[in-house]
C-alpha cells in the first residue's frame, strides 16, 4: 500500500473502501513536446479531472467538521446552564419583599440551593434577615456590595448554588455588574426586588439598568392610603430631601397619581410654611 493510502486509510477508514471507485488524478507535465492545442486539451482534462476527484472526495473533509463539532459540544457541556434574570418592582408597600420571599421558598421546596442577599443599610428588622411588612421572615446575607458576596458565602457553596434573591436592590451600586457575571457566566438564576423609583419618582439607584439585561419584569402596586385605589407611587410624609431615607409607614405612603401631585403640593406648602415660620422666629429674637 502506498503512503497516500495508509494516510487515507488513519484520517478516514470509510474513505480507503470507497477509493477504487475516485477517478485518479491526471499530471500535468510542465516539459512537452506536445503542440500548444494539444497541451492546452490535455490541460484542460486535467483540469476537469482534477475537479472531479476534489468534488468526490468529501468524507476527509466531514470527518474534521464532525471532529470540530464534537469539540464544540464538548465545551457546550463544561458550561454552566444558561441563568435567568427576574426583576419585582413597585412602590413601597406593594408586596415586593413578600413576592420575593414566596418565590425563593418555590424554589427551595423544588430542591434548588437558594440565597438572599439583602443591603447591610436596612437595619429596621435586624441584619441576618428579611422581613416583610406582615412580618414573613427568612435569613439572609447582609451586605454593602454584592461584589463581596462570592467570597463571603465561599467559592465552593457558590458554586453549589442555583438561585440568588436580592432584596431592596436599589442599594447596590454595583447591581448590573453582579447580575450580568452571575447570570451570564455562572448560570445563576438572580431574582432582584426594589424600588424603580424614589420619592420623587425618578430612577432609584440601578434597578431599572438591569431591566435590559432581565428575562422578566414584574410591575406590582399598592393601594393609595387615600382613596384606596391602586397606587404606583411612594409619597414621603416627612420634611427630610436627602434621597436615601429608611423607614417605613412612619415615612412613606403609597398613593394613586392624582394624590401624588396634589400630596406634593401639600408637602411644598407645609415645608414653605415651616420655613416661614422659622424665619419670622429668628427676626424676633
Amino acid at each position: 500500500m502506498s503512503s497516500i493510502s495508509k494516510m487515507k486509510s488513519i484520517l478516514s477508514p470509510k474513505l480507503s473502501a470507497f477509493s477504487p471507485h475516485l477517478p485518479k488524478p491526471q499530471t500535468i507535465s510542465l516539459a512537452s513536446n506536445a503542440s500548444p492545442s494539444e497541451s492546452l486539451v490535455r490541460h484542460n482534462s486535467s483540469c476537469i479531472s482534477n475537479h472531479l476527484h476534489l468534488k468526490s472526495t468529501p468524507l476527509l473533509s466531514n470527518s474534521f467538521v464532525c471532529s470540530s463539532q464534537s469539540r464544540n459540544l464538548q465545551m457546550e457541556a463544561s458550561r454552566p446552564p444558561s441563568g435567568e434574570i427576574h426583576v419585582i418592582v413597585g412602590p413601597m408597600f406593594a408586596g415586593k419583599t413578600t413576592t420575593l420571599l414566596r418565590r425563593m421558598q418555590l424554589e427551595s421546596s423544588s430542591g434548588r440551593n437558594v440565597a438572599i442577599i439583602k443591603s447591610s443599610k436596612d437595619t429596621r428588622y435586624g441584619l441576618d434577615s428579611i422581613v416583610t411588612h406582615d412580618g414573613f421572615k427568612l435569613p439572609c446575607w447582609a451586605l454593602t456590595n454584592l461584589s463581596s458576596f462570592r467570597q463571603k458565602f465561599g467559592p465552593d457553596a457558590y458554586d453549589q448554588l442555583d438561585v440568588i434573591g436580592i432584596d431592596e436592590a436599589q442599594f447596590f451600586e454595583d447591581l448590573y455588574d453582579f447580575c450580568c457575571g452571575a447570570a451570564d457566566h455562572d448560570g445563576k438564576t438572580v431574582i432582584v426586588a426594589g424600588l424603580d423609583g424614589n420619592y420623587l419618582r425618578r430612577s432609584f439607584g440601578s434597578v431599572l439598568d438591569i431591566i435590559p439585561i432581565a428575562d422578566s419584569v414584574t410591575k406590582l402596586t399598592a393601594r393609595c392610603e387615600i382613596c384606596g385605589k391602586r397606587a404606583f407611587f411612594t409619597l414621603r410624609k416627612v420634611e427630610e430631601t436627602q434621597v436615601e431615607l429608611i423607614g417605613g409607614s412612619e415615612v412613606y405612603m403609597p398613593v394613586c397619581r392624582q394624590h401624588y401631585v396634589s400630596g406634593q403640593v401639600a408637602m411644598e406648602t407645609a415645608r414653605y410654611v415651616l420655613e416661614s415660620h422659622k424665619v419670622e422666629c429668628s427676626s424676633h429674637t
